[in-house]
């Protein structure tokens, strides 16, 4: 993120490093701290002996702005420094940032030295952070050697040392994996994997691609990624990550470090290494980089490759074990639904439906039910393809199609297993279909998906299976339909004027209509910054749609069953459309109208 600096004092280039005194003397002379404040800064920091960059040093005595009182951080005075020095403050976003033209430009050792990185590469310019803006005798030999001009930027000092290091290591680990193999390497790398295997000791566990496969999963957890793309193209192997939904290329890579460093994580996830023509599934459970390895730091990533023009995609899906624990305010139910939902989840015998499309959270939603009802008095067994987390409190089954155990059969075998709650991971014909009825009607819940558009059509879906009204309205207790929708950034959303939000309230309110939009609107638009990645969100939460089944729904599914009546009968019992579920969150300034459109049917379906 860049910002452009206001007119500063004019100070020499050449005034060398930063000195802690100095910058408490021109933070006065600015009038960011008072007087007092100074005295105190510079008495805490007199009797303090640190080798700290003096930024982190102010940093540390949390000295407070006179304006305001807001405490001076790390941030702030890198901002105030910046604008000071006449120059444009930087903060760097590592996934912007091309690693590999990175360490074209200079040496490891000469960054560090300097304390500088460079963080954008051009065709005639080079963009270079520096937490040292007056010393620059160093850039007149950078301009000479890369024969492009340099343009300095202040950035933190901690992003500088921390990205130096983990920029240079990543290029330095992709070069060592290229010289692993090259285009003929990667048959090397294949025989060292299987010698690895035959000696029960990978020898390529020293080389540079285990080194990028680390770096990568730890990125992908620091980035807050739900999915890891790995994607084989002509020329280069390109690293996509997915976060709130939204897909963002973080690396390219020579296609012999790619395949290389696809074949190693085939092999941690258990998965044949030489097979690359046919799909393969796999999973591999790891622990947050650096906080320990207690149950609540372990990662499941879940493999799935598929064989493409260019080679082997490999997709690893991030599952947060904090998912299970949720409860259903966090997920993003409103009080109404929450209350209804938890009625229905505590009946003794049923179904309950969960619809949606592929992405839209319905695991999650299940998972985190189902952990609430996993007591020790009751037993919860699962059949999943796959399964999505390993949860120890459930009694989990994969379907193996090639054993001829799909959902029919294992759901007919789990019916022998004295379970008292099941979950079916999704009802795809109607032998599936015939056998969540039957374990329904004698005495079990269960939990299924299906995917449809909206509560009503998951009715109307099992009709279209084959099974008979008579037999839903003895089972069925409810569906819920739900998406997934991007929040506001709660550090840069800025209220909209209030010629504004009367514009949106009428947009609104035509948009939900026969509903009436009613209480506080407080609408919100996304600005951009550094914790949202300049997108304007951050997160995501659930909008929900629950139909419950009651005596009237009943009577319509036997006498009128079309889907205009059932969704009319549906309001009346109590049903919130997905869309007015959104604008409720839109009122409440949580999200905005553009994504509610996006995500959710109209409300007449």
């Amino acid at each position: 993120m860049k910002t452009s600096a206001k007119p500063a004092p004019l100070l020499p280039a050449d005034i060398g490093p930063l000195d802690w005194r100095s910058l408490v003397k021109w933070l006065r002379e600015d009038g960011v701290i008072s007087a007092d404040e100074a005295a105190r800064t510079v008495a805490r920091c007199a009797s303090a002996h640190s080798a700290q960059h003096p930024l982190q040093r102010l940093a540390v005595v949390g000295m407070a702005r006179e304006s305001d009182g807001h405490v001076l951080d790390i941030e702030t005075l890198t901002q105030w420094l910046a604008e000071r020095s006449g120059l444009a403050y930087f903060r760097i976003d590592p996934l912007k940032v091309e690693v590999g033209k990175v360490a074209d430009v200079m040496s490891a050792a000469y960054a560090e030295r300097h304390k500088v990185l460079p963080v954008q590469v051009g065709v005639a310019e080079v963009v270079v952070a520096t937490a040292e803006p007056f010393v620059r005798d160093w850039v007149p030999e950078v301009e000479r050697q890369t024969r492009k001009s340099v343009r300095l930027v202040v950035a933190s000092p901690m992003d500088v040392a921390r990205y130096t290091a983990e920029f240079f290591s990543l290029a330095r680990s992709v070069r060592n994996a290229s010289k692993l193999g090259g285009q003929a390497g990667f048959g090397s790398f294949e025989q060292l994997v299987e010698l690895g295997k035959s000696n029960k000791q990978l020898d390529a566990n020293d080389q540079g691609v285990v080194q990028v496969v680390d770096w990568l999963w730890q990125y992908a957890f620091d980035q807050r990624a739900s999915d890891i793309h790995l994607e084989p193209r002509r020329e280069q192997g390109v690293i996509r990550f997915r976060i709130d939904g939204v897909l963002h290329p973080v690396y390219q890579m020579p296609m012999s470090v790619m395949n290389a460093m696809i074949a190693r994580i085939k092999l941690l996830g258990r998965m044949d290494v030489v097979e690359k023509r046919r799909p393969q599934d796999g999973r591999i459970k790891t622990v947050r980089p650096g906080i320990g390895a207690t149950r609540g730091d372990e990662v499941e990533m879940r493999l799935s490759t598929l064989p493409t023009a260019f080679g082997e995609k490999l997709v690893m899906r991030i599952f947060d074990p904090e998912a299970t624990v949720k409860d259903l305010s966090a997920l993003g139910f409103a009080p109404h639904d929450a209350l209804r939902w938890e009625g229905l989840t505590k009946r003794p015998h049923g179904i309950i439906l969960v619809t949606g499309p592929t992405g839209s959270g319905k695991t999650t939603t299940l998972y985190a039910t189902l952990k609430r009802l996993a007591t020790e008095e009751v037993n919860v067994s699962t059949v999943e393809d796959p399964i999505e987390m390993i949860e120890p409190a459930f009694n989990q089954t994969q379907v193996q199609p090639h054993l001829d155990l799909d959902f029919a059969q294992g759901l007919r075998a789990l019916m022998r297993q004295d379970p008292d709650i099941i979950m079916v991971g999704e009802v795809r014909d109607l032998n599936t279909a015939e056998m969540a009825v039957q374990a329904a009607l004698t005495g079990h819940l269960v939990f299924t998906t299906l995917h449809t558009n909206d509560a009503p059509s998951a009715i109307m879906r099992l009709m279209e299976l084959g099974i008979p009204p008579y037999l839903i309205n003895a089972t069925v207790l409810g569906v819920l339909a739900q998406r997934l929708v991007r929040t506001l950034c709660p550090s840069c959303r800025i209220r909209e004027d209030e010629a504004t939000a009367a514009a949106s309230r009428e947009t609104l309110a035509e948009l939900v209509k026969p509903w009436q939009v009613s209480g506080k609107y407080r609408p919100y638009q996304p600005v951009g910054c550094v914790d949202c990645r300049m997108t304007g969100y951050r997160g995501r939460m659930g909008l929900y749609e629950l139909l419950t089944v009651t005596e009237a729904f009943k009577d319509k599914v036997n006498h009128e069953p079309k889907m205009e009546t059932l969704r009319r009968q549906g309001v009346t019992d109590g049903m919130r459309p997905l869309r007015l579920a959104g604008a409720a969150r839109v009122a409440e300034g949580l999200t905005t109208l553009d994504e509610v459109l996006a995500c959710t049917p109209p409300v007449g379906g």
